[in-house]
């Protein structure tokens, strides 16, 4: 069994090694016309430009974090291992990102020169290194730090790195995506009439950078945060679960994210098509196909280890939700089905009743998931226990490598599309770039989905982390400081959601007068004889972004230190909980009301409600907006928010418990 465990690192450099692959076969594609690589490098370059200067704050922020841990709690070890975390994070965040900004003008020139198959190829292909690097990388540093030291304890350390590192990747480049996206479409679709992606446009590059730096890196540093969660959790309830055996407690999680790394390695295999499928069913068969080879090998293993199928059942649960949540998160989104279109429907009488109708659809799309968590919750603790739920969460995130993958294809299908339009490509090349960008919308949503339940999976799997670590039996709500503790934490994610929010806006009031001040002072801009200046944009966004990510971030840091410290292990018990239902909430409303404000208005481009030009489509794009910050900065930011205080408080734990709370 021992030796088992040591060859699950194996599979980890597997998918670094397959990821190695995947980007070579991506830069040995042609990139097209000078134009198209002249427009790619611009928007690579700035890309590069904000990571780079991200990770300068984010170095400062790891260095005071690191001497907080290894004098706050006296564990160097676990110091140590939060800067591995953190460098891990920032290397597949890096990785994917730089291999994206390849991918973009490769499928481009794909469309044009050979047709959808093999820009669908390329686009997945350069999405595939974020989901192999993701998760090769959490079962890595996971793996070895457990074979190593031999202590689950340290191993908190390596996740909150990578909370930390997430926190600011999601809400950084969700701030400069919407920037950039806000001012691009109100001023260039609304104001001067011209299409998406225009050249003309001069956010349009930094719209680009912003696809690239939110939707990649920060959706794949989200996703590795609540894989390695949930691994850490399993693994230190596994320990707990077989009181005279661990091993098979600990080993039987990893085992599960070593071969679904494979199953997923298997599963790119399966995302075939041709010129005239549906670009969605490739992709949704490399999914469940690599969920079919994990439920197998879930019941071979949990008979080998345990006896008996009690382990692979609360796989199955965690497995099953998560893909549900996905299915229904697409019902929501979706251009194919009613809700978006009664949006849609609704944009004929003005932007007012487009926002309230988002607003309620949102609302409504909380339950049916939320249901589907309880079901998985219950499924997972009826079979296993506590440990169970630990278990769930492992299972749902068990794909993560395939499934980072098909979304990390979303913006980069998008950015192809920008390259098209931006080149003054054929209407043919745009055609199949906006059908894989279409696809690539619903992609995203249902990404943005499968975040949202595997964070509260994962958050509720490390709470009980935590309540072990603190001698937690139970949360009192008759205990003053629990009350305390759970209206604060319930509080928490509105005034997160209410400072990422006002970020965007900030940052897009900038963007929208710079936009507003070229096409005024340059009026050859429009005429296409003056090209825009688009290094103002990108610099706007990129200042505004780092300037207003830090608050938020330190918040989330902060929050959990002061109420343990002051009210004690209860009350920051009380925290957790709150911030945990209110959170996952209004991550669930957010991001599908942001991502049904967004098909609404491409229905309506497609040629619906009078089309592109008409007051619906005005409308809709007033809806879009509004939608922007929602799905893309505030919304996946919350389930960092969650997964991060709950990491803060598992790591800080025996602080409070020698301090029990100073009031």
């Amino acid at each position: 069994m021992e030796m088992l465990m040591k060859v699950v690192p194996v599979f980890g450099v597997l998918a670094l090694l397959f990821a190695a692959y995947l980007a070579a076969k991506v830069n040995k594609a042609e990139a097209g016309t000078d134009k198209m690589k002249e427009i790619a490098s611009s928007i690579s370059e700035g890309a590069k430009a904000f990571l780079t200067a991200e990770y300068k704050i984010l170095v400062i922020f790891v260095v005071i974090l690191f001497v907080l841990i290894g004098f706050g709690i006296g564990n160097w070890i676990t110091a140590i291992c939060f800067v591995v975390g953190a460098a891990f994070s920032t290397i597949a965040g890096y990785c994917g990102m730089t291999v994206a900004t390849k991918a973009n003008v490769r499928t481009a020139n794909a469309a044009r020169t050979s047709g959808m198959n093999k820009a669908l190829s390329i686009a997945f292909s350069g999405g595939a290194v974020m989901g192999m690097c993701v998760a090769g990388l959490g079962v890595l540093g996971v793996s070895v730090i457990y074979v190593i030291t031999g202590n689950v304890e340290v191993l908190s350390g390596f996740s909150l790195g990578a909370s930390s590192i997430a926190l600011f990747a999601r809400v950084g480049g969700g701030i400069y995506t919407k920037a950039a996206d806000v001012g691009a479409d109100l001023v260039g679709k609304v104001e001067a009439g011209i299409p998406e992606d225009d050249p003309r446009n001069p956010a349009v590059i930094a719209d680009n950078v912003g696809d690239n730096v939110g939707d990649v890196a920060g959706m794949g540093a989200d996703l590795f945060e609540s894989y390695v969660g949930a691994l850490i959790s399993a693994i230190t309830l596994g320990i707990l679960f077989v009181a005279d055996d661990p091993l098979p407690g600990a080993t039987y999680p990893l085992v599960i994210a070593g071969l679904g790394l494979l199953a997923s390695i298997l599963g790119t295999f399966f995302v075939r098509g041709d010129e005239n499928s549906n670009p969605h069913k490739a992709l949704k068969a490399g999914t469940y196909a690599s969920s079919v080879i994990v439920v197998i090998v879930a019941f071979v293993f949990s008979k080998y280890l345990f006896g008996d199928f009690k382990a692979a059942i609360a796989i199955l649960a965690g497995l099953v939700v998560g893909l549900l949540i996905g299915i229904i998160t697409e019902v929501y989104t979706s251009g194919d089905y009613k809700f978006v279109k009664e949006i849609a429907d609704q944009s004929e009488t003005g932007s007012a009743t487009t926002i309230i109708s988002g607003l309620a659809v949102g609302m409504q799309s909380t339950a049916v998931p939320i249901l589907l968590i309880c079901v998985g919750i219950f499924a997972a603790y009826t079979s296993c226990g506590l440990y169970g739920i630990a278990l769930a969460a492992v299972g749902m995130l068990s794909t993560t490598a395939i499934t980072v993958a098909v979304d990390a294809y979303g913006p980069i299908a998008d950015n192809a599309g920008g390259i098209a339009e931006m080149s003054g490509l054929d209407h043919e090349v745009r055609n199949i770039t906006d059908k894989l960008d279409a696809v690539g919308n619903t992609t995203a949503a249902m990404g943005k989905g499968f975040a949202i339940g595997s964070a509260a999976l994962t958050a509720l799997a490390l709470f009980v982390s935590y309540a072990n670590a603190v001698n937690l039996s139970e949360i009192d709500i008759l205990n003053n400081r629990v009350i305390i503790g759970l209206f604060i934490g319930g509080m928490l994610p509105f005034l997160f959601s209410s400072m990422t929010m006002q970020s965007v806006s900030k940052a897009a009031y900038q963007m929208i007068e710079e936009v507003r001040r070229q096409f005024k002072t340059m009026p050859g801009i429009m005429e296409g004889t003056t090209k825009p200046d688009y290094k103002s944009c990108v610099a706007i966004s990129t200042t505004a972004a780092l300037k207003e990510m830090l608050i938020p971030g330190i918040m989330a840091v902060l929050s959990p230190l002061v109420v343990g410290i002051l009210l004690g292990p209860a009350a920051l018990g009380g925290l957790l909980a709150g911030a945990l239902v209110t959170g996952v909430m209004m991550a669930i409303f957010m991001s599908n009301a942001g991502g049904a404000w967004d098909n609404a208005k491409k229905y309506i481009e497609d040629g619906n409600h009078g089309g592109k030009g008409s007051e619906a489509h005005k409308a809709a794009v007033v809806g879009d907006t509004v939608g922007d910050p929602f799905k893309d900065t505030s919304g996946p930011s919350i389930n960092i928010l969650i997964k991060l205080m709950t990491i803060v408080s598992l790591v800080f734990a025996p602080l409070f418990l020698s301090i029990g709370g100073i009031l």
